[in-house]
């Protein structure tokens, strides 16, 4: 990825670009260019259209039958409209999955739902996000306050019943978003609707790849949803996220959530590590809610230092 300001629709120099990345992790809004604001009106107006010709169906369809596929289609060309193209490797279980994924984008429900109708257990922001926190509740999220510790066993019941329900349905265990060049440690709570685990589910980890474009568009530290969305809807072009659906293993051999979610992580660290060719680094934000107090010295957005493009964008 280039620092040229045309290419991320940012209205400043290119002398600028990475400090004003950095600004953004830190919570300070970013300034968008004139034709940044072209393509988010465009792209935005491209949803609108999605949504007027879906939304319809989806209803018309509930009408008859239960199971709509439109949520899906919805969600797979919202992604696209937003400058994601997904190319996916592996199979994927179509039903009684649960799959445990790395966390990068709210993109990455677009992508993940947009390409096998799973529903989800996101963070409870993304539902204030505009535009797509809606999207996303189109698809049935089910959302977690972090520090609602209270609240766990309501949401593992949702997990259950969407389960029951025959659904595939993606868990993200870091509990937060990150750079896509790191993996911070899974938490195994929501990996309770596990234990004991329902009949024929599966577990496939699932490893998000946005390539050089991951530390650009990542949604991290203080940054609010909504200007992290002007930020990737404000881009040229298109981006790739490969979508690495990894070996399936039956929750029945690997017993107990600590387990599962320990076993999910390295086979998904393996996978990111051969993606980027090199070792995970350590992720450069605190996260207070899952008690991850970044190390000194952490590379990454948050700190002015740039990493190292490993691709050019398509």
């Amino acid at each position: 990825m280039t620092d040229d300001p045309a290419e991320h629709g940012i209205d400043a120099p290119e002398s600028k670009i990475w400090e004003l990345r950095v600004a953004a992790a830190r919570g300070e809004p970013t300034p968008i260019s004139f034709m940044g604001w072209l393509r988010i009106i465009t792209r935005s107006l491209g949803l609108i259209l999605l949504l007027l010709i879906f939304v319809p169906l989806h209803y018309i369809y509930r009408i008859f039958k239960y199971g709509s596929p439109f949520p899906m289609l919805f969600l797979r060309y919202a992604a696209r409209v937003c400058g994601c193209k997904v190319k996916t490797h592996g199979t994927h279980l179509r039903r009684d999955v649960f799959y445990v994924a790395n966390h990068v984008s709210w993109m990455d429900i677009l992508a993940l739902a947009g390409a096998c109708g799973t529903a989800f257990v996101a963070k409870a922001e993304l539902a204030e996000t505009p535009v797509v926190g809606w999207l996303a509740s189109l698809n049935r999220t089910v959302y977690v306050k972090r520090e609602n510790r209270l609240g766990v066993a309501e949401q593992i019941n949702a997990l259950k019943e969407a389960l029951a329900d025959n659904w595939a349905v993606t868990v993200f265990p870091e509990g937060t978003t990150t750079d896509g060049h790191s993996l911070l440690p899974f938490k195994s709570s929501m990996l309770s609707v596990l234990e004991p685990p329902p009949d024929e589910v599966f577990v496939q980890p699932v490893m998000l790849d946005y390539n050089s474009v991951a530390e650009w568009i990542g949604w991290v530290g203080q940054e609010s949803g909504l200007n992290n969305a002007k930020r990737v809807l404000a881009r040229r072009g298109t981006f790739t996220l490969h979508m690495h659906f990894l070996e399936p293993f039956s929750p029945e051999e690997i017993r107990g959530r600590k387990a599962i979610a320990a076993e999910a992580r390295k086979r998904i660290e393996e996978a990111l590590q051969k993606a980027l060719g090199k070792p995970v680094r350590q992720f450069a934000h605190d996260v207070p809610p899952i008690r991850y107090d970044a190390p000194e010295g952490a590379e990454g957005v948050g700190v002015v230092k740039k990493a190292t493009s490993l691709e050019e964008p398509d």
